[in-house]
């Protein structure tokens, strides 16, 4: 959930891949200046859809999707990924980083300011630095800053930063947005971090883009950043429309009246397909379709009974058809998910344990797990309990709603009964997800290039603002974690890595669904839209509308 170390629903992740990037475009053109009146002009608005409502605009204590969608625009980091996702520059304007990643020296740029005009300066760094340590903060992104041994500012653009023991992901954890020490000391001493304005209305970066208003649960509108160290963005304003349906996300680029869907809120797999090869939409749109960084996944509250038995998880990745899952919901437009790494990256194991769809031999486990008698329902019964769970997962996401209910037909087949729960996407987090009142639940997760899963697997992370929500723990899993993170020898990572998906293969806190592709769409009178390994959103900064084609005129 950092820029590109995730900022998306709790975000870590591999390389992504977009060698095999494709775009379905209508003859109307590409994304070149076909004359010279076509080059990059200033102006017009971008109108782009998010399906949930945000958790609030300080990216560093949220971890959803969609607040971090928005708060990409208005926050900078130290660095940050290119097109081919290779480490460059932002804040920082160099850096030296020691052999045994033991130390980073960065300097930074002199000529950036926060939106409220004070300068942006190593004190910055500091500050957020001890933000993302104090314990009063509420951040699931603590691990990587408290492996910091002592931060040093030996001059306003200079920082220093040395760590107790070699850390790999070093350089990914300045990834993190800046905070302005200006502006939010006092509500991190008070431990009101969630409480301050810039949470909520009135956030201040060094982005690209300016907070302008917001309608909670109806849109959030940005402006340019006239002053930006790199150059203002062209397109003048980006308007975020809360629509929480995908398939009324459809209906309103059908009447043009979106410019993106997004791989967050994007074209289903169904839509993309089948529904949008007429002419006209292939003239107002152009589709993209690459292997995303992002997986979903079934994943069970392992504090509920029922699934404190690994047998029963397993016995339940047996009884799910995960072939029927990507052909029947996604088209096959996904690679099945044996672990959380994905296929084809330097991590990725592909000789862990499988899980074949196999009803018979999902009920020889339950029976071996005591759960062999049934009701007058068909329903399994142990020591005089039902075998019957609750499965939540977010509204808006019709192909989510679509998994729950095969799940639900699968898992009757072997006698389990699924009640399927859907919430509006804020309070699912909130009330459900981070206070763990849950059972099984569907949801993804966007991976980064590091492999380091830290957060999502290591025992000590369980709390509410962290991200192992299902209450993982195994000693041996922890080990591997922490050696996996102290060395920079690739080939030795490896090794641990390949160890820690054999693992979680035999014990299924998740069933590991698929990796789906990323499907976004964006208006075809948009230019300067290059996908790469980074995916499609990298440079929004450089698109830009011919004038003659610009919708809106407001600046």
């Amino acid at each position: 959930m950092r820029r590109f170390a995730g900022r998306a629903l709790a975000c870590l992740a591999l390389l992504a891949g977009c060698a095999a990037c494709a775009r379905e475009v209508d003859s109307a053109g590409d994304d070149a200046p076909r004359s010279a009146s076509e080059r990059p002009a200033d102006g017009d608005t971008f109108i782009r859809p998010l399906v949930g409502n945000i958790s609030g605009l300080i990216p560093n204590i949220t971890s959803d999707a969609h607040s971090h969608e928005v708060g990409s625009l208005i926050y900078d980091s130290l660095v940050t990924f290119n097109r081919d996702q290779r480490f460059i520059g932002q804040l920082a304007e160099s850096w030296v980083q020691s052999g045994d990643c033991r130390r980073l020296d960065f300097k930074l740029r002199r000529d950036v300011r926060w939106h409220d005009g004070r300068p942006f300066t190593a004190e910055d760094v500091a500050f957020t630095y001890r933000t993302m340590i104090d314990p009063k903060t509420p951040t699931s992104y603590k691990d990587d800053f408290e492996a910091i041994e002592r931060l040093e500012t030996p001059d306003p653009y200079t920082v220093s930063v040395t760590y107790t023991k070699p850390l790999a992901r070093s350089l990914m954890t300045w990834g993190m947005d800046m905070l302005p020490k200006h502006l939010l000391e006092g509500f991190v001493r008070a431990g009101k971090l969630r409480e301050a304005p810039q949470n909520w209305n009135q956030p201040v970066g060094t982005g690209p883009y300016k907070f302008a208003s917001m309608r909670p649960g109806e849109k959030i509108v940005l402006v340019a950043n006239k002053d930006y160290f790199e150059g203002r963005p062209h397109l003048s304003r980006v308007v975020f429309r809360v629509i929480p349906s995908q398939s009324t996300v459809f209906l309103e680029l059908k009447a043009k009246g979106l410019d993106s869907a997004s791989i967050l809120s994007g074209l289903t797999a169904l839509q993309f397909t089948r529904q949008t090869g007429y002419h006209a939409f292939r003239k107002a749109y152009h589709k993209y379709r690459y292997p995303s960084n992002s997986y979903t996944y079934l994943g069970f509250n392992l504090k509920r009974p029922f699934f404190a038995d690994r047998r029963v998880r397993q016995a339940i990745a047996h009884a799910i058809d995960k072939r029927e899952l990507i052909d029947g919901v996604v088209l096959g437009l996904a690679r099945e998910a044996t672990g959380p790494y994905k296929p084809g990256s330097w991590a990725y194991n592909p000789n862990v344990k499988a899980y074949p769809y196999d009803p018979p031999r999902a009920r020889a486990l339950l029976a071996e797990a005591g759960w062999k008698d049934t009701n007058d329902e068909g329903i399994l019964v142990r020591d005089g309990t039902p075998f019957a769970f609750e499965l939540y997962t977010n509204q808006g996401n019709d192909e989510r709603k679509k998994i729950a209910e095969i799940i639900q037909a699968d898992l009757r087949e072997v006698g389990i009964a699924v009640e399927i729960r859907v919430i509006e996407w804020a309070s699912f987090i909130k009330e459900y997800v981070k206070k763990r009142r849950f059972d099984a639940v569907i949801l993804g997760w966007n991976i980064t290039p590091d492999p380091d899963q830290f957060t999502i697997w290591h025992s000590s992370r369980m709390g509410p603002d962290d991200l192992n929500t299902v209450s993982y723990a195994n000693p041996e899993v922890d080990r591997l974690l922490e050696a996996g993170r102290q060395t920079c020898v690739q080939a030795e990572r490896k090794q641990y890595y390949d160890r820690i998906q054999e693992i979680l293969a035999e014990d299924q806190p998740y069933v590991f669904l698929y990796f789906r592709d990323a499907l976004p769409v964006i208006s075809s009178r948009v230019r300067g839209v290059a996908p790469g390994a980074a995916g499609i959103s990298y440079n929004f900064r450089e698109w830009w509308v011919p004038r003659p084609q610009q919708r809106y005129t407001a600046e």
